[in-house]
Order: structure tokens, then C-alpha cells, then sequence
């Protein structure tokens, strides 16, 4: 790098910290400078110090550019930020090879015996800067790294990536700035958070919120961000998968509007898992995560934080919870909430009973567990089905809902009858102006993404909203709220949500349905007839027809057969042609989807394969990798249906025929080796 090179991007980076040496008149005598070796304020990976009495001469490169920043001509006293790597001379001529960082202000250096470089801050806290090596297997997908537990316990594993993470975030923004940490209660959680906290620090970090016990739900930390208008959070969860020892593990970076990072960020971030040298670290003691308050290091701070408070006054601003009351209260509504022994066990009780009125006895499952009490905390009808055999009953509860490890999901159920989540959305969305205060002076905007039904589509359409479709991802709607053209959206994979956040959220769509439930029934007397879930649905069926939608998933297919199944299906698709027969089905078209956003022009590409039919009728298939072991491979079927005489119809029955042409055709069964999906919704 030349001095001009070098002037250019110190400036444009605005950094004006220039760490400098205080000559003093007891110098070292090797110290070009004259600067004392404590008074030296760069970290340096397992090298030996520049100022050392070792430097017999300054590097001509040295004195050029201390030149050249008006700083004394130390190659120590260089401006040195994230991600630079100098090429300055060491005492034997040969470059350094090692990261260089600039320690927290007023940093003093020393050398350990083991090679590794620490910095002991007046401040209260020491950074130690440890040698690693890249590790394989860290690219981000579409929610977080997940891997199994085991593989986070590796050394290094987990602060690798967090090392990688700060070193693509913005220096001068990190600097100083405060950050959100939580996650979902599960095994690994509450170690990791001490890792985390510590990397932070070390990077420069002047604040972290971490929940009481480490747990803050996906859906509270994304309006943590938001409220306190922080620089982003970090997530340790890994959604509705298993937790324990022998399971799952994840975490993911939520950026400062409180959504999930875009590809932009997590490319980088996988980027620099590739090549990172070293980790910086803080030592500061473990944070007593049970108790709340603040803790501080100096300049830096730990705040245990209440999960809840946040979150819950920001329902109490979307929804209004006097109707809510009104309903959660009456004797003759019964309401059974199941948290699946995950994070939202942690909210139930403040928010349905203390505030909303419910009998405690509505709650089930709702302290929450480092294993999700061996469950697999996915609210599905497979999954959930302790709640399912509670709701398909004769005499079953009014309402039912649950949620997932991390909070985001949801599954809604009536007495003896299912709402799909591509009918919920769609659902709340048709009722939503009418029904939620936050509502009501209007939508913006109506989105689902790509696998799911066209229900939604058809509200829009009926509404006069504009209507967006988007790859999987809750990322990709962050955009469009933030530009302002969306309020409403969903995913098939049970997550529902709105622009009162930046994350799909669970306990928002059952207070959304309890919602259309108490306006629906607000004149219903005690003891009359309610408007039930099951009446919602009819009538929203009657009015807009009826999408019949289906998923199938194949969970941990070997790899080698899932890729395979999809070349062939992408064989399938290059010679497919509009009008061809799939059995009763006529082709329209089929392809790869690929979308490009409409806000910022970036283009996702592979995001599904599609087969379209001139009646509307679709089959997707998809290969998910957000588990952490195998791939999942998932098909959607979908038919609408406007017959009102047909829409009580099983969805299986109605959807035979063309889950027939969706297997025929794309030889799944023969790709994988599975006679039957591992889930079907």
C-alpha cells in the first residue's frame, strides 16, 4: 500500500483514533520512537512487538508512513483497523502475517510467554488477540449457521465466526456501538453467551443486552433493536429443530432495523470465515445471566435484560388488548396455548394470563427447556400433537395455537379443524383493518413468499393492495417494509408476521386470530353460540375460494440423491413445454424461480423449481440445507378450488391427484429412497 493509498482510505473511513506513543525521557533504548514499550497501543497476532528492544532500525516503509499521518515513525503507532493486513517489515525483514488491530484507547501492550498478545486496558479489562484458522463448513443459509452442538463445541468454532462476523461490520460503526444478545433457551445457549460477550467486547463493543438467562425470543430481539435503536443482535437458536447435546445449535445476525442480514452481509461473513487469522477476546469474568442489571469493564457494559418488557409493549401497541380481554375472560371461551417447552414459555404467562386475562391452566408446555423436554419444538400437526389431540375432540377448547424453539412460528388451530398457514395470512390479512388497531389507516402492502399459496394473492387482489412474491427468507420482506410497501406477510412454513418488526412472529399471529375471534363475538351473548375458527374460515372460503395446499417433507435425505433428484428435475424443466399433459393438468410454464428486488435490484437466483398449470394449480419443489445434517427436500402441491360445495373437502383427497403427477414426475420416491415424506402439512 502506498502512502497515498494509505491517506486515502484512513480518511475515508473517518478513523481519527490515531493511537500515538508519549515519547518520555526514560526511553527504550531500541524503540525508534522513543516511545515506552507499555505505552504501545496495537495488538499483534502471536508476533513479537514492533517497539520491542529487538528493532535495531526503523523499516524505511515505517517511517514513510507515520510520515505521511504526522505520527511518530513507529510501525506500532500506525492507525491499524479490521481487516488490514500491513506489510511491514519484521526484525528479520520478512512481512507480518498476522492480523493487526488496534486495542481500545489507552491500550497497553505485553507479550505472553506463549505467543499470544494481550493488551491491558486501564479501562478495567484486558483483549487478548488468539491465533486460529479457518474452519470449513460456516456459510451462512437462509436462518443462521446451524450445525450440531458437537460441532460449535469444537475450539474455535463458534468464535471464528463470530471474529468473521465483526470483521465484515463497518469499524467505525462497530466501534462504540450496542448490540442485542438472546436466543431460545436450548443446550449451548447460555456458554455460547459468554463467548459472544467476551468477542464483543474485544471488538470494540460498548454495550451488550443480553436476556435474563440468555433467552429473548427471535421476534422480542428484533424489537429490541428496533425500540432502543441499537446497532443490530445476535440470535443463538436454531429455530424449530431439536436441541440437547446430541442435537442442534445455531446462531444469526440481525442487522439494524431489526431483520435478519441480507445475503450481502452473510457472503462476507463466509468470506471471512476463509481466511480469518485471530480471534479477539476480553477478559472479563462470565456474566451472571440469572440476575438483572448491569455490569460494567470500564468503557464497556453488560445489561441483563428482562426478554419481555420490550416485546410486550409493543403488542400492547399493535393490538387492542381490552378486546383481547374481553374474549381470553369470557367462561364460555377456551383457550389452550402450547409454548412446546421453548422460548415462548418464557412470554406466555405475561402475556395471556398476567395481561390478558386467561386462566393459567390455558398454558401448556410452558417452561422452557434446554432440550424442548425431548420434544421437536415445530409447531406442526406432527410435531405439536399433544395440542392436537387436545383441539380434535368433540368437546375440545375454542382455540388453540403454538409456537416454535425460537418464537417465530406458529400453528393455529379450531375446535376439530386446521388452518393452513397460507390461509391464515391470508385470513388475518382480509380482516386485519377492521380488527387491529395498528391497522387501522391501512396496508401498505400484502407478500408471502414464493412455495406459498396464492390465498393471499387473492386478498390483495380483492383489497386493491399491492401484492409482492419473494423467495424463502424473512430477509427478503425486510426490504420491502422498510421501503415501505409492506405491512402483511407470510411463509407456508408457519411463519406469519408484520411491519411492527422485522421477523416473522408467533405470538403476533395468535393475537392477530384471537383477534378477528373477539371482534367477531364482541356481541355475542354469554352462553350463545360463538363464531368460531372453523366459521372464520367458510366464510372466507365463500367469499375468495379456497386454495387446497399441501407440503410434504423428506427430512435428512442423503445429499448425493437429493442433488440428483433435483438435476433431473431441472433436466425435466429445460424440456418442458406450455401445453404439455401432466395428467389432467395442462402446463403453463415451468422453471428455476429467480426474483429480483424491487428496492435494491439484487437478484436471488435458484430459489425453487416451479411447474404451473393453466387452472392455477402448482407444484414447487425445494432443497432446504437450514437443518444441520442431510437435506430436506420438500414439495408443494396447490389447487384452487371456487365450488363452495367442495371446501370442506379433505386437502389430501382434493390434492390426490396432482400429488400424483408432482411424484411421477420428478421420481422422487426413486431419488431418495423414501416411500413416505417425514412431515406432511
Amino acid at each position: 500500500m502506498t502512502v497515498s493509498m494509505f491517506k486515502n482510505f484512513f480518511y475515508r473511513r473517518s478513523l481519527t483514533r490515531l493511537y500515538h506513543h508519549e515519547t518520555t525521557s526514560n526511553q527504550n533504548a531500541g524503540c525508534i520512537s522513543g516511545a515506552t514499550m507499555t505505552s504501545c497501543s496495537v495488538v499483534v497476532g502471536a508476533a513479537r512487538c514492533p517497539c520491542s528492544s529487538l528493532v535495531a532500525s526503523p523499516s524505511s516503509s515505517a517511517r514513510a508512513v507515520a510520515a505521511a499521518v504526522a505520527l511518530p515513525p513507529c510501525r506500532a503507532a500506525l492507525p491499524l483497523f479490521s481487516g488490514l493486513r500491513r506489510a511491514a517489515d519484521q526484525v528479520s525483514a520478512r512481512p507480518l502475517s498476522q492480523d493487526v488491530r488496534l486495542a481500545p484507547r489507552a491500550a497497553r501492550f505485553t507479550m505472553s510467554a506463549a505467543g499470544v498478545t494481550t493488551i491491558a486496558q486501564p479501562e478495567g479489562f484486558e483483549v487478548t488477540t488468539v491465533p486460529t484458522s479457518p474452519i470449513d463448513g460456516q456459510k451462512t443459509g437462509t436462518s443462521g449457521l446451524r450445525k450440531k452442538v458437537a460441532v460449535f463445541q469444537q475450539e474455535n468454532y463458534l468464535a471464528n465466526w463470530i471474529q468473521s462476523l465483526f470483521n465484515t461490520l463497518p469499524v467505525e460503526e462497530l466501534a462504540g456501538s450496542t448490540l442485542v444478545l438472546g436466543g431460545d433457551g436450548r443446550y449451548f445457549n447460555k456458554e455460547a453467551s459468554q463467548t459472544i460477550i467476551k468477542i464483543a467486547a474485544g471488538n470494540g463493543v460498548a454495550k451488550v443486552l443480553v436476556g435474563k438467562d440468555g433467552i429473548i425470543s427471535t421476534p422480542a430481539v428484533s424489537a429490541i433493536i428496533r425500540k432502543r435503536k441499537t446497532f443490530g443482535g445476535l440470535i443463538m437458536s436454531a429455530s424449530h429443530n431439536p436441541g440437547g447435546p446430541k442435537y442442534d445449535w445455531g446462531i444469526k445476525f440481525n442487522f439494524k432495523s431489526g431483520e435478519p442480514a441480507p445475503e450481502s452481509i452473510t457472503d462476507k461473513i463466509y468470506d471471512q470465515t476463509q481466511t480469518i487469522k485471530t480471534i479477539r477476546r476480553a477478559s472479563i469474568p462470565d456474566v451472571d445471566l440469572s440476575r438483572l442489571g448491569a455490569t460494567r469493564h470500564g468503557s464497556f457494559t453488560v445489561e441483563v435484560v428482562d426478554p419481555v418488557a420490550d416485546y410486550l409493549e409493543l403488542l400492547q401497541e399493535v393490538f387492542d388488548f381490552q378486546l383481547l380481554r374481553g374474549l381470553l375472560s369470557r367462561p364460555d371461551f377456551r383457550f389452550k396455548f402450547d409454548a412446546m417447552h421453548a422460548v415462548t414459555g418464557a412470554y406466555a404467562k405475561r402475556v395471556f394470563v398476567d395481561a390478558l386475562g386467561a386462566p393459567l391452566e390455558s398454558l401448556v408446555n410452558d417452561t422452557p427447556l434446554e432440550d424442548f423436554g425431548g420434544g421437536h419444538p415445530d409447531p406442526n400437526l406432527t410435531y405439536a400433537h399433544d395440542l392436537v389431540e387436545t383441539m380434535f375432540v368433540a368437546d375440545g377448547p375454542d382455540f388453540g395455537a403454538a409456537s416454535d424453539g425460537d418464537g417465530d412460528r406458529n400453528m393455529i388451530l379450531g375446535r376439530n379443524f386446521f388452518i393452513t398457514p397460507s390461509d391464515s395470512v391470508a385470513m388475518i390479512a382480509a380482516n386485519a383493518q377492521e380488527t387491529i388497531p395498528y391497522f387501522k389507516s391501512g396496508i401498505k402492502g400484502l407478500a408471502r413468499s414464493m412455495p406459498t399459496s396464492a390465498a393471499l394473492d387473492r386478498v390483495a387482489n380483492k383489497l386493491d393492495l399491492q401484492f409482492f412474491e419473494v423467495p424463502t427468507g424473512w430477509k427478503f420482506f425486510g426490504n420491502l417494509m422498510d421501503a415501505g410497501k409492506l405491512s402483511i406477510c407470510g411463509e407456508e412454513s408457519f411463519g406469519t408476521g408484520s411491519d411492527h418488526i422485522r421477523e416473522k412472529d408467533g405470538i403476533w399471529a395468535v393475537l392477530a386470530w384471537l383477534s378477528i375471534l373477539a371482534a367477531r363475538n364482541a356481541e355475542v351473548a354469554v352462553g350463545q353460540p360463538l363464531v368460531s375458527v372453523a366459521d372464520i374460515a367458510q366464510q372466507h372460503w365463500a367469499t375468495y375460494g379456497r386454495n387446497f395446499f399441501s407440503r410434504y417433507d423428506y427430512e435428512e435425505c442423503e445429499s448425493q440423491g437429493a442433488n440428483a433428484l433435483f438435476d433431473n428435475l431441472r433436466a425435466t424443466v429445460a424440456k418442458a413445454k406450455k401445453g404439455d399433459a401432466y395428467g389432467a393438468y395442462t402446463l403453463d410454464f415451468a422453471d428455476e424461480y429467480s426474483y429480483t428486488d424491487p428496492v435494491d435490484g439484487s437478484v436471488a437466483a435458484k430459489q425453487g423449481i416451479r411447474f404451473v398449470f393453466q387452472d392455477g394449480s402448482r407444484i414447487i419443489f425445494r432443497i432446504s440445507g437450514t437443518g444441520s445434517a442431510g437435506a430436506t427436500v420438500r414439495l408443494y402441491v396447490e389447487q384452487y378450488e371456487p365450488d363452495k360445495s367442495r371446501h370442506m373437502e379433505d386437502a389430501q383427497q382434493a390434492l390426490k391427484p396432482l400429488i400424483d403427477v408432482a411424484l411421477n414426475l420428478s421420481k422422487l420416491q426413486e431419488f431418495t429412497g423414501r416411500d413416505k415424506p417425514t412431515v406432511i402439512t
